[in-house]
């Protein structure tokens, strides 16, 4: 258990968020978790970040007014929200003072769309050195595609994971949330992250720039590399794994289980929990290799076999035969189950703002023994630290110089 008054591992950094909707968000959340100090600059031309209106639902303000969308609240803690519109000099000014107080920059704007303002990374890294600047776009900063907007839903499409998302029979899908944005604001948490320690030991700030299709390609992990080495166009197989069988939904008397038979240890036992032991010595499926290759006469026939237990009696048998087995909860079964509750993946925040005093989001599932995440700002209402913002400076020049 770390000690109630560690700090954060990012304590007295601090970052200059010019970053909206999900993927620059997500990362700027993280740094705020794990202890920076965030200012969040929203446009009070556009009412602020995009996805404070990507509702309902809503939080209940005690206003009425309609600011904190879900969407929003997700990626948005631990950050303090200032108003500056850049198309003004004093908007320009006002950011331009922040970027030299600043450690990290972040921003998500079209390529080139800062530098009218005198914002962009080469002006901004040029006048402080010091800066870690890092860019998101669609499709990064070069290529054939840089001027193109990027959206989540368009990054999946080009990046190739729709082409094997879905059921075999059906269209391509997207996966069923924004994926591509958290994993490019993953991958941008890394880069920023790594960037600082170079500087830290170095002194040299520089430039991160990524795309959210370069990231998508990136995670396509082992169907990617099936592609490169075997010429072979992956396809969807819904549920099922490509290298791995079986390992997939399979259809129960009263429901639906998750069996993922990861060797061909655990496919003899799989077979003798479900007394198909005819299965475990068929020597078209000894090895996965071989299981692979006869997909489709092995599937059918454990389709048929399982589809006539009941899904709790699955669950044991496969459980203490130790073959990985596992129930699909509802979102809301989820987060309501009593791992989530132990491993801390809902988290209530006091919020004076909503009428119910509070808000609830999900949890940071970074645990660490010295230098825990924490929890201080509840998500912010739109331009709501702009009047204290030199007051928030001057806590964070305190906060560096212990």
């Amino acid at each position: 258990m770390a000690p109630s008054n560690a700090k954060g591992p990012l304590d007295g950094v601090l970052v200059l968020d010019l970053s909206r909707i999900l993927a620059g968000p997500t990362a700027t959340q993280m740094l705020g978790d794990l202890g920076a100090t965030v200012l969040k600059i929203e446009n009070p031309k556009s009412g602020g970040d995009d996805t404070r209106a990507w509702g309902p639902p809503y939080a209940e303000t005690s206003d009425g007014a309609s600011d904190l969308s879900a969407y929003f609240m997700s990626s948005n803690r631990n950050k303090y929200s200032i108003e500056a519109d850049l198309s003004t000099e004093a908007g320009r000014v006002l950011v331009k003072a922040i970027a030299a107080e600043a450690d990290v920059v972040i921003e998500n704007y079209k390529v080139g769309g800062l530098k009218k303002y005198g914002l962009d990374h080469e002006t901004l890294c040029a006048e402080f050195p010091h800066l870690v600047y890092c860019s998101i776009s669609g499709f990064g900063q070069t290529g054939p595609n840089a001027a193109r907007p990027g959206y989540d839903l368009m990054a999946q499409g080009f990046g190739g994971i729709m082409s094997i998302t879905g059921a075999p029979d059906g269209p391509p899908m997207k996966v069923g949330l924004g994926i591509a944005d958290v994993m490019c604001g993953m991958y941008a948490t890394i880069g920023m992250l790594s960037a600082l320690r170079h500087r830290d030991a170095t002194g040299e700030g520089q430039h991160i720039e990524l795309g959210l299709v370069d990231t998508q390609m990136a995670w396509l992990i082992n169907e990617g590399v099936n592609f490169l080495t075997s010429g072979k166009e992956p396809t969807r197989r819904g549920n099922a794994h490509p290298n791995i069988v079986p390992y997939e939904t399979f259809q129960t008397a009263d429901g639906h289980v998750l069996i993922a038979v990861g060797n061909d240890g655990q496919f003899q036992r799989f077979c003798e929990a479900l007394d198909r032991e005819d299965l475990a010595q068929d020597p078209r499926f000894v090895t996965n290799p071989l299981r692979i290759e006869n997909r489709s006469q092995l599937i059918p026939d454990l389709i048929e076999t399982i589809r006539q237990i009941p899904t709790a009696e699955v669950l044991q048998k496969l459980e203490e035969a130790g073959v990985p087995v596992g129930p699909i909860h509802t979102i809301g079964q989820a987060l309501r189950s009593d791992q989530a509750a132990a491993r801390g993946s809902v988290i209530e925040m006091e919020h004076a703002e909503t009428t119910q005093g509070r808000v609830e989001l999900l949890g940071n599932p970074l645990k660490f023994s010295k230098t825990p995440v924490s929890y201080r700002m509840p998500p912010p209402r739109f331009g709501q630290d702009t009047a204290s913002l030199e007051a928030i400076l001057n806590n964070h020049r305190k906060s560096r110089q212990k």
